[in-house]
């Protein structure tokens, strides 16, 4: 974990723990790499959920590891169980969710919104 990670809004720092902003951002992209291996090469994932139940604070220069588990795979949805350490202590846990859709489907759901 590096200085960016810590709790801050607006330059100043809120505590010198990992926050939950990082650790979201963190898991969204360890849930990825599930949809990176089953997507073609037109389609892309889409966010749909994500919970987070942090449990203990990380410390600047701690080795945060990210466990994620794929719990189930239903047509197009991808949704993912993890869990966050930092050696045998467990920082946070929670779950992900993604669709996969053509690309096509999502530049006319972008286009629908304009």
């Amino acid at each position: 974990m590096v200085n960016e990670d810590l709790a801050q809004f607006n330059g100043a720092l809120v505590h010198p723990f990992y926050s939950t902003f990082a650790l979201g951002r963190d898991v969204e992209w360890c849930c990825r790499q599930f949809v990176l291996k089953c997507k073609e090469a037109d389609e892309e994932g889409i966010g749909t959920f994500l919970n987070i139940t942090h449990k203990s604070p990380a410390l600047l220069g701690e080795t945060v590891l990210i466990i994620g588990i794929v719990s189930e795979i239903n047509h197009n949805t991808i949704n993912c169980t993890f869990e966050v350490k930092v050696g045998d202590r467990l920082i946070a846990d929670g779950t992900q969710g993604q669709k996969v859709l053509p690309k096509s489907k999502i530049e006319k759901l972008k286009d629908s919104l304009r």
